[in-house]
């Protein structure tokens, strides 16, 4: 199944003066996000540092990058408009192995 590296960013309801855990939703999209790492759908994520804005990082195993965009687009987050998909690449692995 096809690999793909997805890198989120905060969007238009992101509030810059709470923390990432006191945003709207963080319960829901903690479970959501949970979920999708118990299918393996997700199997490896985390925010990244250094950055004016919020980022995160998403190593994902999908059929494909629709499927990909379908099932991200159901996080709570996504849908209030707390993240938003900045890029979706595809990752041949070519180093290591994943979990």
């Amino acid at each position: 199944m096809p690999h793909f590296v997805v890198v989120n960013e905060q969007g238009p309801g992101w509030n810059a003066a709470r923390s990432m855990r006191d945003q709207v939703l963080w319960p829901e999209h903690a479970e959501f996000m949970n979920a999708l790492a118990r299918e393996r759908l997700v199997l490896l994520g985390g925010p990244l540092h250094g950055g004016p804005q919020h980022r995160a990082m998403l190593v994902v195993n999908a059929p494909s990058e629709h499927v990909l965009r379908e099932r991200l687009a159901e996080d709570p987050w996504m849908r209030a408009g707390v993240l938003r998909v900045a890029t979706i690449d595809p990752w041949e692995i070519l180093l290591g192995e994943l979990p």
